[in-house]
């Protein structure tokens, strides 16, 4: 799902609810950087987190 994930979708860290919601800042060569609502920047090991897609209503 990772592999997927592109600039501007919307995504939450499956073990960190208290991050908020986060967009998708970029995605490159498994480095998926998201900025949170609560967290700010992060950059995340997609072979480690698999973030849930959060899907807009």
């Amino acid at each position: 799902m990772n592999s997927l994930l592109e600039p501007g979708m919307l995504v939450r860290h499956p073990t960190r609810a208290d991050w908020g919601l986060g967009q998708v800042q970029s995605n490159i060569n498994g480095k998926i950087t998201v900025n949170f609502e609560h967290a700010g920047k992060v950059v995340i090991d997609g072979a480690s987190v698999e973030l849930v897609l959060e899907i807009e209503p």
